[in-house]
Formats: structure tokens, sequence, C-alpha cells
């Protein structure tokens, strides 16, 4: 037996969907604007988790203009035993103007976990954060939040199970309504159901996906119900134990339930996992804010919880509490040499065809006709496209966020002519939150200069007074992130050194707390991505060529010392 540090997938991997079949273990993520969409991630121990590969990539959906955090929300991955096939349920969030949260849900079918995926089969338009359910006698059943959108009304809505012809998505006998939750919670969403021994067991997120976010579960020996709530009457997994009386609240932020003695935050929206040995797992979501802040840049990470059925048939904590922990006990069977960060460093040459899997656009699909290896032999050439403002087709090439301390390196050869063309590295939020060092033409269109250029809630901010000339042929540039403060770097062709754009920024709004909010709600739940990326709103013809990209994630104290040595 080992130990297992949380979180076990750095950066933006929230609303964890499980599944084990035979030694390996699959987690599927949200990915929200972001393409190609739905994450999986791959362990045969639970501990080392690595990214296996992306299943919306086909242009089966179309994000472009997708307000944040709308999107692909929480995935459900589920394997059928009886076929043998892996299906993949999730919904498509179009519009969350004036509260009506309107989406589509889908469910697709794989015989391998890595594709090709069958086509989406339309299932419901009726809420969000479905999920499939493979019963022993064959049946299927769907279940998934209504969402509700009248006045007076409990909110959000019903959690709702319907038996559900998989053939072709249609709904059999009806919805059955059957609990607006376990807990005085409120914000119940994400049921998911398991059968254990006698009962069906119904997990939900509930509390909002802030501060007071949890797991709550409910059991019937009726898939249909009535299903009656963990005799605790409290989630049996969160960052915030305390009571939270919220019904009928709005999914807010619940500030007040910040946990100022747990390392990690937000701990809530999981899945469940037996492992070969009979021992039992949650995957959850959770955040880790910057120090002495209630600000999540990476967002919502997966952890993991070690779990036991009681003698009454109850799902708790190992330990007994409801509290989540930063470290678990690994399965009795696993011995764990070094647990590796999921995906924590990226490096790519771009010596090969296809680029590096980590890599993701917002809005856009990623096509060769704007992105590729092939133009420019061991170099990535991005074609200019719209400004980092469009939710259309902005030219970005991103990779999560893992760490609160790292730099990101790139070398770049571009040429500009006219004003709206530009190349270079930052920070990605979403289209109106972003940080970007950029190649770009001087005023007068004669040469080049290295500028800063910012988007911070929708406003543009140029720091046109710290530009610096630049001479022809390729620039590195680097950015280094510590702790919400990030600092712009470049090294001209034959020098030896790193010289400083400007002072550091502070990026601290970045973040899910950050960005475009109401007053005590979170403005996103996706998370920070370093990117780079090319501009072009002339002719889209103009490219860079980029010879490499490398993020590294450094201890705390060694990003001191090269913010220190920067500053000399």
């Amino acid at each position: 037996m080992s130990i297992i540090h949380n979180p076990i997938i750095s950066g933006m991997a929230p609303d964890p969907s499980i599944i084990r079949v035979g030694g390996d273990y699959y987690i599927a993520t949200s990915t929200f604007h972001w393409n190609p969409a739905i994450q999986i991630f791959h362990s045969t121990n639970l501990a080392n988790w690595g990214l296996l590969t992306q299943v919306l990539k086909h242009d089966e959906v179309n994000l472009r203009g997708t307000n944040t955090p709308a999107g692909i929300w929480a995935p459900h991955l589920s394997f059928d035993k009886k076929t043998n096939k892996y299906w993949l349920a999730y919904s498509h969030m179009q519009n969350m103007a004036g509260r009506e949260f309107n989406a589509d849900s889908f469910a697709m079918w794989a015989d391998d976990i890595k594709g090709p995926w069958s086509k989406p089969i339309y299932l419901t338009s009726i809420g969000f954060d479905p999920s499939l359910f493979h019963d022993q006698d064959g049946r299927h059943y769907l279940s998934i939040l209504e969402w509700e959108s009248r006045v007076g009304y409990q909110a959000p809505g019903h959690i709702v199970i319907a038996e559900v012809d998989l053939n072709n998505g249609n709904i059999i006998g009806g919805w059955h309504s059957v609990t607006t939750g376990f807990t005085t919670r409120g914000c119940v969403e994400a049921p998911q159901l398991y059968r254990h021994n006698d009962y069906y067991y119904l997990m939900l997120a509930s509390g909002g996906t802030g501060y007071a976010h949890g797991i709550e579960m409910g059991r019937s020996k009726n898939i249909f119900g009535p299903y009656e709530p963990n005799p605790t009457n409290e989630p049996i997994l969160t960052s915030s134990p305390h009571h939270l009386f919220s019904l009928g609240d709005p999914d807010a932020g619940h500030f007040e339930m910040y946990n100022p003695l747990s390392k990690i935050q937000k701990a809530g929206h999981g899945s469940l996992v037996q492992t070969p040995e009979d021992e039992w797992y949650i995957a959850h979501l959770m955040s880790r804010p910057l120090p002495n802040t209630k600000l999540n840049p990476l967002g919502r990470e997966t952890g993991l919880q070690k779990m036991v059925w009681d003698s009454r048939g109850w799902l708790t904590m190992v330990d007994g509490s409801n509290l989540a922990k930063s470290t678990v006990e690994s399965p009795k069977s696993v011995q764990i040499a070094e647990q590796k960060p999921a995906d924590s460093d990226v490096q790519d040459d771009f010596h090969e065809v296809t680029f590096d899997n980590h890599f993701m656009t917002p809005y856009r699909m990623q096509a060769s006709s704007w992105v590729n290896t092939a133009e420019s032999p061991n170099h990535l050439r991005i074609y200019g496209g719209n400004s980092f403002f469009s939710q259309v087709n902005p030219s970005i090439m991103a990779t999560r966020a893992t760490s609160l301390n790292y730099t990101v390196q790139t070398s770049i050869e571009f040429q500009p002519h006219h004003f709206s063309q530009s190349a270079g590295l930052g920070l990605y939020y979403d289209a109106n939150n972003w940080l970007y060092a950029r190649i770009c033409p001087s005023e007068k269109e004669d040469s080049r200069v290295l500028r800063i250029l910012q988007a911070k809630l929708g406003e543009r901010h140029d720091y046109k007074f710290s530009e610096v000339s630049i001479p022809e042929g390729p620039l590195q540039l680097k950015l280094i992130y510590h702790s919400g403060n990030v600092l712009f770097q470049y090294q001209s062709n034959g020098s030896k050194c790193w010289s400083t754009i400007r002072e550091a920024f502070d990026a601290t709004y970045l973040s899910d707390e950050g960005v475009n909010g109401e007053p005590g709600e979170i403005g996103g739940f996706t998370g920070l991505f370093n990117f780079i990326g090319a501009t072009d709103a002339f002719q889209h013809k103009s490219f860079a060529d980029f010879e490499y990209y490398k993020v590294s994630n450094l201890d705390n104290s060694i990003i001191e010392r090269i913010i220190e040595k920067a500053d000399k």
C-alpha cells in the first residue's frame, strides 16, 4: 500500500467520470469551449494518470460563439458488460442567459476507448449532466437534472430517471421525478446510478460548484424510487463539512463555506469505482486556490478519496468523516514508487506529423488549414485568425496550466506587415480574459516590436509604452508564472541572456472567480491555459512558425530564484 497525493489530474479536469475495465482505469472530464472536446485519461494504479485521447474531434460539435462557461459539460463514461461497449453521455450547454440553461444531451459508443466513436445519438433537452446505467437485466436507464426555469419552483430542478433505448435514444415509458436532493445544500445535479447488493444508489453533486460543493447519496430497491437519503442528511464527501441550508439558492460561489483548514477546496461532483480487490474510490473535482486568496486559476482539478460500505449498507469515507483529504491510501495491491503529476510538463519540438495531443483550441476546431507541421518542417505553423477577443476563429494552440509555479517557452519566426498581424505567447482563460506578449509591427510598420496586450473583463489594454524593438530573425519568448504573477522575457537570436519586457503582471484575475461573474458568483469554472498563437485581421494569410513549445512546472523556490535573477 502507498499514498496517493491529490490532485491526481492537475489543471482543468473537472466533473470526472471514472470506470474500470479489467486492469485499466479511465476518467472522462469536461472541456467547455475547448476543442478537441472531452478528455479521457488513463491509469493502471489510480495514482499515475496520462491523457489518452479526446472524443469529440471530428466536427461532431460546433463550439463557436460559446459563452463562458457553457460548452461541453459533465461527460459520463460507462461500460456495458453485456455488449462490451464503452458509452459516453454528455451535454452541450448552448445558452445560460436568463438562467434558461438550454442544453442538448447525447450518447456515443465505441468498441475501444480510443475510438472510433459512433456518431452522437440525441437523448433529450430536458436539462443537463446525463448519465447512463446498464442494469443486470440488459435494460438501460438515463438520469439527468431536469432544469427548472419557472418562478416559485425548487431550483435548479428535479433529478429524473427514464428507461432509454440506446439504439435510437428514445425514452421508454416517460420520465420519473425522483428527488430534489438528499440534503439541504440544494443545487443538485450530475445524477449517477450504481447497484450494490440489493439497492440502487443515486449519487448527486450538490451545493453548487463553489466552496459549498459536495457529493450526496440516496438509495432505493426500485430504480424509480422512492429514494431514502443517507441517514446523516449531509454530504458523504465535501471540503466544507459544516451544515448549510441553501435550498433554492442559485449556483453561487458560497465563499462563506471556504474551509481554511483544508488543503483542497470545492470537493464534489464525483463518480464511484471498484477495484479488482473490492476496494472503492470516488474520483471528484477539487480546487487549489492561490495562497491567501479564494481565487482558483487552475480551475477544477480531479482528486480521489477512498470509500467503504458500512454495516448498514451506506457509502462513507474510509476514516468515517466526510472531509476530502489531500492524500489517500492506494489499493492494497498497489505499490507506487513515484507518483508523477498527470501531464505536468509538456514539450513538443514539432518534428512529427502530428503535434502533442495536449494542445487545445478555444471555440474553433483544429484544422490543417490554419495549424500544421507539414508546411514548415520541424515547426508548428499557425496562420493568423481573428483577434483573441473572438469567439469564432482565434488561432490559439493552448495547454492546461497544471501548477501555480511554472515557465513556458517557445521560439518564433514571424514577419508582420500589417498592424493587425501578431504572433506570440501568453495566458488565456476565455475571449474576454487573456494576457499576450506578441511580435507585431511598429507604429510606422517599418520594423518589429515586442509588445504586451491584455484582455481584462472584456476590456483591451495595450502596453505600448513598454514595447521593445527587436531584430530580424527568430525570437525566443518565455513567461514565468509565480502564484498569480506573470513575467515576460525574450531572447533574440545570438543572445545568451534573457531580457525582461516590463515588470510582472498581476494575473490573479485569470481564475474561476476573477473573470466576468456576478457579485457572489463564480464567473467561470474552466481554468487557465498557456498558449501560442497568431492574429491577422488583414487577409488571414500571415503565419508564424514555432520551433518548440515547452512547459516546465517548478518548485516555488526555483521560480523565486528565476525571478530574483530576472530582477537583476
